[in-house]
């Protein structure tokens, strides 16, 4: 009977491992800047072009229909996307009559894809072949694997009311997953927002609610990139639209002035714009809206630019993984800045963020006791190493081996049990 009695603890331990999702970390997914689903519902007191909605009975797909990002109906899109700055609350809001929703918090499908309209094949995928990868370890949607999107527009300050779901959403998954800590799997701006989150939680909460963050193409000190799209827009690649249409609205986001170049890591030697009236560096930088007349940008700039400046280590887990050997805007060149027209002057990163910053998870390693894991990769750019098999089979091992480390402890506890058992049915 006590030989019986012993077996069968030790088949119900394996049985629970590899039958129950109990015995997995929870996954989270946090996606970067452009990352979730935005929708909107209209009752605008006036629109820019006559074929602009003023109302809408019901919510519609706003981020990512690219159906609404052709030639004219780009300036109803950005009209609905963009944010009203108030500097005396250091606050932003929706436009006169947009109400904004992101759908999908704590799913993945709004993750996962990103967009609708016939239009939007070529980039309608996000987080679906990582998830997939994870569902071959055992994973199950909705279950231990939830998605955390945000309104990307906005930088941390304004995202309080998200982080606190966050974290609810993080407690819940620990208790209803057999008391397992979290797995943060976060993208781009994702990585920085998490960041941004854990310096401000107490070590107790991270050592029992967080297991490890497995960071992609974090844009951790970052990028020139920003400044690029401040001076003169980002038409996402479209032939034809005019870089200046996003600008209308990109310039309003504190998320993108939130996102250029942390100070603390780029020296004054460094040109981060080259022209015969000036140089702009870390020493002047405010110049940069001064001369382009954005008293809102220097505004949210001066609002965010602190929010991780330091880049205190998260004191968890973190791996770190990232590409190299793209061309990726390292100065801005004009021949008088901002009235001659622009000369991109590239360095190496991922063709989004520039190596610096993407390797800047690589100084926590002196900083805190917890291991830092670094992986690149080469030639991937920004989004598409999200699809690139290596990196997803990257991600299914790292999770795997972290799985692999909690079984095995399960096992000395399954074992110290036993023992104990043992001990009592003999004595």
């Amino acid at each position: 009977m006590k030989i019986v009695s012993v077996s069968f603890i030790f088949c119900l331990h394996f049985s629970l491992i590899f039958g129950s999702t109990k015995y997995y970390h929870p996954v989270i997914l946090v996606p970067g800047d452009g990352g979730s689903q935005i929708e909107a519902k209209l009752n605008k007191p006036n629109t820019v072009r006559s074929i602009c909605q003023k109302q809408t009975e019901d919510w519609f797909t706003l981020w990512l229909d690219a159906d609404l990002l052709l030639p004219f109906i780009i300036d109803c899109w950005a009209d609905n996307m963009r944010l009203k700055y108030d500097p005396k609350t250091h606050k932003t809001s929706n436009n006169d009559g947009v109400e904004i929703q992101v759908p999908g918090f704590g799913n993945t499908s709004t993750v996962e894809y990103l967009g609708k309209g016939i239009l939007t094949h070529h980039f309608a995928y996000y987080f679906h072949y990582i998830v997939e990868a994870l569902v071959q370890l055992g994973y199950q949607r909705g279950v231990n694997i939830h998605g955390a999107p945000y309104d990307f527009r906005k930088a941390p300050n304004e995202q309080q009311e998200y982080f606190k779901r966050v974290v609810a959403l993080i407690e819940d998954s620990y208790a209803q997953n057999g008391d397992k800590s979290v797995i943060l799997l976060t993208h781009s701006m994702g990585s920085t927002n998490m960041l941004y989150l854990l310096n401000k939680q107490s070590q107790a909460w991270k050592d029992k609610y967080i297991r490890a963050q497995v960071s992609i193409s974090g844009v951790w000190a970052g990028t020139v990139q920003a400044m690029k799209v401040f001076a003169v827009g980002d038409n996402l690649g479209s032939p034809i639209i005019s870089s200046k249409s996003f600008m209308v609205e990109q310039r309003t986001n504190p998320s993108l002035n939130w996102l250029m170049p942390n100070l603390n890591f780029w020296s004054a030697d460094d040109n981060l714009v080259e022209a015969k009236n000036i140089n702009i560096t870390k020493d002047n930088f405010e110049e940069f809206y001064k001369l382009l007349n954005s008293d809102h940008g220097l505004g949210l700039w001066h609002d965010t630019k602190d929010l991780i400046k330091e880049l205190k280590a998260p004191q968890i887990e973190v791996f770190c993984i990232y590409s190299h050997g793209l061309d990726t805007v390292e100065k801005l060149g004009y021949y008088e800045f901002p009235n001659s027209s622009l000369v991109k002057i590239y360095g190496d990163g991922d063709n989004t963020v520039n190596l610096k910053s993407l390797e800047a998870c690589k100084s926590w390693s002196s900083k805190q006791k917890h291991p830092v894991h670094t992986k690149s990769f080469s030639r991937l750019d920004h989004l598409g190493i999200l699809w690139d098999d290596q990196v997803i089979q990257h991600v299914k091992n790292t999770i795997k081996k972290i799985l692999h480390q909690s079984w095995r402890q399960d096992d000395i506890d399954i074992h110290q049990k036993t023992e104990e058992k043992i001990y009592i049915e003999i004595n």
